[in-house]
């Protein structure tokens, strides 16, 4: 079973009879069917079935020269909305399995930003068509959580908000030069980093972590596209698995500026999601991209 189903709504499924059962019926009544061909004798094939707005499961395997389909893999989804970013994606596919995952350099984020692709098979049509590079392309992200706690915002005023914009606009120009090799630029954001710890070491003796640190995105656990992160939510709603009745709380969060949408199970959310509060929580990253209309993938 996967990790994440809970985060949609599939927390009582506990036994691989129970996963078997949903799988079949994902693949017999599917609100969307793909296929490509990855070879002469063989078709890839994805079954994805909603169980609440943008949440659902998705089911992949393959389809050989006899029409007889072999399960591989599913992993639960959740569609983000918006655009989160336009930079630059690197697709690398996954050792054991014809699944992918996406790579974003944002400058917002600090690191690499490692994501799991949702529309794999729109992928595969143009890779598998040799019409790669591709050109014009953006990035919805969402994420699933299994563990999520809700915390008061910090108090800032107008004033607060326009300084921390310009020192964020100020600070990705500096890490723009940096990475295209400006030394005076390396330089003069080190100088800003060992201040910026200085001043957290003087006043976290005094403080809660947590009224210091706004935001943060960080890298969690051995898998490159888990992620512990706290942002500020923006929006914020609830809906129920169709299946199981399962409530969930969707939420729309800014983190480093990036902004993109989470899904937690209610039941593994600490606190009430309220616009302008914060979430801070592990997620498992994923994300789709956005292609051009010429390509006709969508």
């Amino acid at each position: 079973m996967h990790k994440y189903l809970r985060a949609i709504g599939f927390s009582k499924i506990q036994t691989p009879r129970q996963m078997h059962e949903l799988i079949m019926d994902i693949i017999q009544s599917a609100d969307k069917r793909s296929y490509t061909s990855n070879s002469e004798t063989t078709m890839l094939a994805e079954f994805s079935k909603d169980f609440a707005d943008r949440v659902g499961v998705t089911v992949c395997g393959e389809f050989d020269e006899k029409d007889e389909f072999t399960f591989e893999y599913s992993f639960p989804y959740f569609r983000g909305e918006g655009i989160s970013t336009e930079e630059d994606i690197s697709v690398e596919r996954h050792a054991e399995k014809e699944s992918y995952a996406g790579v974003c350099n944002d400058m917002r984020v600090g690191v690499s930003l490692i994501f799991y692709l949702q529309n794999m098979m729109d992928y595969a049509k143009i890779k598998y068509g040799n019409r790669l590079p591709i050109r014009g392309t953006s990035l919805s992200l969402s994420a699933l959580s299994t563990s999520g706690k809700i915390l008061l915002p910090i108090l800032k005023n107008e004033a607060d908000m326009a300084k921390i914009e310009k020192e964020t606009t100020n600070r990705n120009k500096l890490i723009a030069q940096a990475r295209a090799g400006d030394e005076e630029a390396i330089e003069t954001l080190t100088l800003e980093d060992m201040d910026t710890y200085n001043a957290i070491s003087r006043k976290i003796r005094k403080e809660d972590i947590l009224s210091l640190v706004d935001t943060y995105f960080m890298p969690y656990g051995v898998e490159c596209d888990q992620y512990s992160v706290l942002g500020e939510i923006t929006e914020c709603s609830s809906t129920r698995n169709r299946l199981t009745g399962e409530e969930l709380n969707v939420m729309t969060i800014s983190c480093n500026d990036l902004v993109f949408d989470v899904c937690i199970n209610r039941k593994d959310l600490y606190g009430e999601p309220m616009p302008g509060r914060r979430f801070k929580g592990s997620i498992w990253m994923q994300g789709t991209i956005n292609f051009p209309e010429a390509y006709g993938v969508s």
